[in-house]
């Protein structure tokens, strides 16, 4: 039997860290609310049989990492990248922590699928290495070394770069 109340309570109230977390995979917000809205469904459908100790959270940010996976393996012919319209004005306050997280932002995209989800995973998400493997569907070693080469890379990105003001955490757009 489906408890709606009980899914619709929970989405509303995980939503805006599954978007985070898709956010700093894919780096675009409505490409991560699209990530997010593909994990709901997946969580809408196994809500029923979900055991739900506490682990809901956990079967929900799977299905987003997957949908962001499966996104990413996608090819697409219908969609045609476009350069940025400089001559509009963005809104966006130029701010020294704007651009250090731009460059951070930057970085992570730079990465490997699997390095990026890996760091995100571990690192914004908090999560151990073997719940970083689970959701990944990998073995712990394969994540260590994921995490190992995408720290490497990492730093020789930022090597000799002034990044004191390197923030990410409490930023209030994300």
């Amino acid at each position: 039997m489906r408890d709606e109340e009980a899914f619709v309570e929970f989405a509303e109230a995980a939503r805006g860290r599954l978007r985070r977390t898709a956010y700093l995979m894919c780096g675009d917000w409505e490409q991560a609310s699209d990530h997010v809205q593909e994990g709901l469904i997946r969580v809408y459908v196994a809500w029923p049989r979900l055991k739900r100790a506490g682990r809901e959270y956990a079967y929900a940010r799977k299905a987003v990492v997957s949908s962001f996976l499966d996104h990413a393996r996608r090819r697409s012919s219908t969609e045609v990248p476009t350069e940025p319209d400089h001559d509009v004005a963005s809104g966006q306050d130029l701010a020294e922590s704007v651009a250090l997280r731009a460059a951070l932002m930057a970085a992570l995209t730079a990465l490997p699928l699997r390095q990026r989800a890996c760091v995100v995973l571990r690192y914004f998400d908090d999560l151990s290495v073997a719940d970083t493997a689970a959701v990944l569907g990998c073995s712990e070693g394969n994540v260590k070394s994921q995490t190992s080469r995408a720290l490497a890379s990492l730093r020789s990105t930022f090597d000799g770069a002034p990044i004191d003001g390197l923030t990410v955490e409490g930023a209030t757009s994300w």
